[in-house]
């Protein structure tokens, strides 16, 4: 079991990884987590290292593609820090970024608290909880050189392999009323259109949100008023390149895009 000072000191070193742009093979073994606590217990000292607030959460692979494309059996959730979100419309960088994919999202912003506590909360509970529905975009990146191999642990103290995030607007449509699993947003790279698909998910990503407030009350943490809760990509992670302009279409619900430098 990795000790205090083992946890802060492996998350100095995603931090440090991060902050330059480079990557790493592996933790070293003494401060390589075994286990998915150890590794939320490195996550959580990355937020106090951050030169951001905790502004949401974000779940990694929702859908089979994205648990293909980092080897993992589930999800995986992670920290959206402040100083990580581009606005809509604006340009992210590729510098350092290893994964180069954009993942289009659906996102909810919650309106009250839900703390831990020993039951599950029910989807109805945790939709009861949500303000406002929004279309988004996730540009995962990791500080691992072989995401593909460096397990669950080592991703989870990593982040969930959080990199950058778009929020687009509140739709002003009536969500609630939407079948959300059968959603088709419209997505635009490269003059080519793709179709995402609620149900890629976990299947329904309103069951997706709930299952983020379930993990965090797992681990004793409140899912706070005003936190955005961006729950998978609804599409197979999109590749991306300096010059590319990624927009996604939610219909009614609205638009999200971003530019690439």
């Amino acid at each position: 079991m990795l000790d205090k000072d083992q946890i802060a000191a492996a998350s100095r070193v995603l931090v440090r990884h991060w902050r330059d742009g480079a990557k790493l093979d592996t933790l070293e073994t003494r401060l390589r987590p075994q286990s998915r606590a150890e590794g939320y217990a490195i996550q959580a000292a990355l937020e106090t290292q951050s030169l951001g607030q905790l502004f949401g959460w974000k779940i990694a692979a929702t859908s089979v593609s994205g648990q293909k494309h980092i080897n993992v059996t589930g999800p995986l959730a992670g920290r959206i820090l402040s100083d990580t979100v581009i606005a809509d419309g604006g340009t992210a960088s590729m510098k350092g970024n290893a994964m180069r994919v954009g993942e289009p999202e659906f996102a909810f912003r919650m309106g009250r608290d839900l703390p831990p506590r020993a039951a599950p909360y029910a989807i109805e509970e945790v939709l009861a909880a949500v303000d406002s529905f929004h279309p988004a975009i996730e540009i995962p990146d990791s500080r691992f050189a072989d995401f593909v191999s460096a397990g669950e642990a080592q991703l989870i103290a990593d982040n969930a392999c959080a990199h950058l995030f778009v929020l687009g607007s509140a739709t002003t449509a009536n969500w609630r009323t939407i079948d959300l699993v059968e959603e088709r947003p419209q997505i635009t790279l490269r003059g080519e259109r793709y179709t995402g698909h609620g149900k890629n998910v976990l299947g329904d990503p309103r069951a997706a949100l709930a299952w983020l407030a379930n993990e965090l009350s797992g681990l004793g943490i409140t899912l706070r008023t005003g936190q955005v809760v961006t729950t998978g990509t609804c599409h197979p992670p999109l590749p991306i390149a300096a010059g590319d302009h990624l927009a996604v279409d939610f219909g009614v619900l609205g638009t999200a895009s971003v530019g690439f430098e």
